[in-house]
């Protein structure tokens, strides 16, 4: 199952107006007369969209009421109301796929995705860093934005950074939450892995064609099942789940919120406001200041993490001689 909100036109004005007068009944005459549709049409609507996970109740006589919203993240709940110039103005929803990160490579490289995201209920095959797979069952949300960016090519590197910085603060304008940022591109709570973030770029005479961001985000999900699979791996550090089961907010709220964010951070490190960036993510990092063994692909260093380099680079001091690191999984 996918939807963009281009290809559902007539589902979406019919689930608009009862959003709209969702204390009330509506008729199928009324909604037909309205919306200039037939009855059969406006009949068909409500299956699909009772289907999609919103409840409707329908009375004899008296017609349709909207009693509940859906959990899922449809593109249309995402992008009413959101507030950016282009991220999340087009999106590409599935109910599971293999790879967010993979159909975002198929279509990257055409100029008018900029700023399009594609974003599943399930991945049988999401990726993570230096090739790993990431477990990505229901309840979580996991999305690529593909991204055609006027940056320059020293500043790749940031892009994980303000990603971890505008999901943090998204998070807590949403839920309420605090969560920490570990290096590289992690978001913790309680020093157990909520989040995480990828980035594949497509880079042509020192130029950036096209970006695609990969986020990962165990929003309402079961730990022990994820942890089951992933535990026995090298630099695991356990996982957590950002809501409860019985937790009402709705993950396209968060996916909206994260958006803005992300897009807001982004310009600013286009007009070159760097300092701000590694200021405003060192503030909440789990790592500046601990001692810290990085596994990189020349083996394990071990040091004190004191500060980012403005490139996004761990400095570490390591028997007073500091040393930046580029690549590599930090453990505490």
């Amino acid at each position: 199952m996918s939807y963009t909100a281009h290809e559902n036109v007539g589902l979406i004005k019919v689930l608009q107006f009862l959003k709209a007068h969702h204390s009330e009944y509506l008729s199928g005459e009324d909604l037909s007369e309205v919306l200039k549709i037939s009855r059969v049409a406006v009949w068909k609507h409500i299956k699909k969209i009772q289907a999609l996970g919103y409840e409707i109740e329908s009375k004899q006589n008296l017609g349709y009421r909207l009693t509940k919203m859906t959990d899922l993240m449809l593109p249309w709940e995402i992008t009413d109301g959101l507030k950016t110039k282009s991220i999340g103005r087009k999106i590409y929803y599935f109910d599971t796929i293999d790879s967010t990160q993979s159909f975002a490579s198929t279509i990257a490289n055409n100029r008018s995705e900029d700023g399009t995201i594609i974003i599943s209920e399930t991945q049988d095959s999401g990726k993570g860093r230096l090739g790993r797979n990431w477990v990505s069952p229901r309840g979580g949300i996991w999305l690529s934005v593909i991204l055609h960016p006027r940056l320059d090519i020293a500043k790749i590197t940031l892009v994980p950074l303000v990603a971890s910085i505008a999901l943090s603060a998204a998070i807590q304008k949403t839920l309420d939450v605090k969560t920490e940022l570990k290096w590289p591109n992690d978001v913790t709570l309680k020093g157990k892995k909520i989040a995480g973030m990828i980035i594949d770029a497509s880079i042509e005479s020192s130029s950036i064609e096209s970006m695609i961001l990969g986020v990962g985000i165990n929003f309402k999900v079961n730990p022990t099942e994820i942890e089951k699979q992933i535990k026995k791996k090298e630099n695991f550090y356990g996982v957590a789940t950002l809501v409860s089961q019985n937790n009402k907010t709705k993950p396209a709220k968060l996916v909206q919120a994260f958006l803005e964010e992300f897009e807001k951070i982004l310009d600013s490190l286009r007009d070159g406001k760097i300092t701000k960036i590694i200021k405003d993510w060192t503030a909440n990092s789990s790592t500046i200041g601990k001692s810290v063994t990085i596994s990189t692909s020349n083996g394990k260093i071990t040091g004190k993490a004191v500060k980012l380099d403005t490139d996004g680079g761990l400095i570490v001091m390591q028997k007073s001689k500091p040393l930046k690191i580029m690549v590599g999984d930090v453990s505490y």
